[in-house]
C-alpha cells in the first residue's frame, strides 16, 4: 500500500493503517531518538510520544515532504525537548558577538572510526553538540536547525563552526594520541 493511501486512511482514524505506518517507521525513528538520547527507555518514550503527536496532528501533514521526513522532525524535536527538560538549563548567547561561519568541506583523519566520531560529538558542549549532530549526522540545513532549536541561522552557522573546530581537535588528539 502506498504511503499516501496509508496516511489518508490514518486521517480517517483507521487503526490498522496507523499500525502499518507505525511498524514501517518505528525502528528507523527509534535510531534517530537514540542518536540524541543514548538511552533506550528514553528513546522509546520519545518515540511513543512522537507517534501519538503525529497521529493527533496527521491532518497537518500536507505531503510537501515524505511522511518519514515529517515524522523525523517530530522525533528530533521531541528528543531535543526531552533533553532540554532533563537539563533544565540553557545558555543564552549574545549574538552581537557572533560571526557567520563559512561552509567548508569536512573530513576526519584516516583511521578514525564512526564510533569515535560519535563519541567525540557526545563530548561537545550541548549548544554545539545539537547543531553538529543535526547538520553532520541528521543532514538538516541551517534554516531547519534554526527552526528546531529556536536560534537564528547566524547562530546555527557559528555554533557549527565552533563545534566542528572542537570536534576536529578531539579527533586529532585521538589520531595522534596526544
Amino acid at each position: 500500500m502506498l504511503h499516501i493511501e496509508l496516511v489518508e486512511k490514518c486521517k480517517a482514524n483507521d487503526r490498522q493503517a496507523q499500525m502499518k505506518l507505525y511498524r514501517q517507521y518505528c525502528d528507523g525513528m527509534f535510531c534517530v531518538a537514540m542518536r540524541f538520547l543514548k538511552n533506550a527507555d528514553d528513546a522509546e518514550d520519545v518515540l511513543q510520544d512522537s507517534f501519538i503527536k503525529a497521529f493527533q496532528r496527521i491532518e497537518q501533514f500536507k505531503g510537501d515532504v515524505t511522511f518519514g521526513a515529517w515524522l523525523k522532525r517530530i522525533v528530533v524535536n521531541g528528543s531535543i525537548d526531552f533533553l532540554k527538560s532533563k537539563h533544565q538549563r540553557t545558555v543564552e548567547l549574545n549574538e552581537n558577538y557572533m560571526q557567520v561561519a563559512e561552509e567548508d568541506d569536512w573530513s576526519v583523519e584516516e583511521g578514525i572510526s564512526i564510533e569515535q566520531v560519535k563519541e567525540a560529538i557526545e563530548e561537545l558542549p550541548q549548544k554545539y553538540r545539537y547543531v553538529v549532530q543535526l547538520f553532520l549526522v541528521e543532514g538538516y540545513d541551517h534554516s531547519e536547525i534554526s527552526g528546531i532549536l529556536g536560534i537564528t541561522e547566524t547562530a546555527s552557522r557559528t555554533r557549527l563552526l565552533r563545534g566542528k573546530a572542537q570536534l576536529k581537535e578531539k579527533l586529532k588528539d585521538l589520531a595522534y594520541g596526544t
